[in-house]
């Protein structure tokens, strides 16, 4: 049974790579870059071998130009890289019996600007969505829009469709929702968070990517690294962040309804329905993570 954590490459591996294409309707090559500093580190302890997917590089098509990346492991592991069905980046690699140390490290460059916002931006109508678009409007496994559509009409109806009714959403979780660190697992979905009223950044996104399918705005769940460019450490310490992506006026355009604000240094890792699909770590078997770190800061 595989097992996803949501939340060897030597040094000589470290390579220089593609900048993508900036996806952010915000971004305009000649804006002015910063430059980030993002990784993580892994300890396991496994009583067998247990083959793994990491996925905690930044996305191609992420708005940011990456300089070089390197995978450290220890010991020496041999792995590979592919792309999945939703296009992000994604390193198979074997947790082995006993200790393992996995490291991942990048320097990359973010626009200058915060994420971006038009609120004119109406409600596309859904016969009118492009069909890329569609399967990010049905319910999934953490995102039950079916269960909650009739909160969500409740709560939102009243709202202009459009950029309003999406930011109102985002209010609403942002306010309702307690931020509280160990109130959710793995198999915590939307509706027990819109129960229990608290959850940690992924239950903030699940819950208000509900709402949005359920009123008929394509919207999908996205992970990764959030550096202190122009916000506070969080008192409970640098992770990794999640928030959504929702199809309005045209573009998908990012909502965090965990900080309920436009943020300036997103490094997206991975987008899909939600959690389940931009796990950080998915195994087929059942290795501990002893200990992890993240960080994601300006240089």
């Amino acid at each position: 049974m595989a097992r996803a954590i949501d939340m060897a490459y030597s040094p000589a591996d470290a390579r220089t790579s593609r900048s993508p294409q900036p996806s952010d309707p915000s971004v305009d090559p000649g804006d002015p870059a910063i430059d980030v500093r993002v990784g993580c580190e892994f300890q396991f302890e496994s009583f067998a071998e247990a083959p793994s997917v990491f996925q905690v590089q930044p996305h191609p098509a992420a708005s940011i130009s990456l300089h070089r990346e390197a995978w450290t492991t220890s010991p020496t592991l041999v792995g590979r890289e592919y792309l999945d069905s939703f296009q992000n980046r994604c390193r198979r690699m074997e947790i082995p019996q006993g200790s393992l140390m996995v490291r991942y490290e990048a320097a990359v460059a973010v626009p200058a600007v915060p994420d971006a916002a038009r609120p004119d931006a109406t409600q596309t109508p859904v016969d009118a969505l492009p069909s890329g678009c569609l399967q990010f409007t049905l319910p999934s496994r953490y995102c039950l829009s079916d269960v909650l559509s009739g909160a969500a009409w409740d709560l939102f109806d009243d709202i202009q469709p459009g950029w309003a009714q999406v930011q109102a959403v985002c209010d609403w979780v942002h306010t309702h929702v307690a931020y509280t660190l160990g109130s959710s697992t793995p198999l915590t979905d939307a509706t027990d968070v819109y129960m229990s009223r608290q959850g940690v950044c992924r239950d903030f996104a699940h819950l208000a990517i509900s709402f949005c399918r359920a009123l008929n705005y394509p919207a999908r769940y996205a992970y990764g690294y959030l550096p202190l460019v122009d916000g506070s450490l969080p008192k409970e310490g640098m992770d990794f962040a999640a928030w959504m992506e929702v199809f309005v006026g045209g573009d998908w355009y990012t909502f965090d309804p965990r900080n309920n604000a436009r943020r300036t240094g997103r490094v997206l890792i991975g987008r899909g329905r939600d959690a389940l699909d931009v796990a950080m770590v998915t195994s087929a078997g059942a290795p501990w993570l002893a200990s992890m770190r993240v960080w994601a800061e300006a240089v």
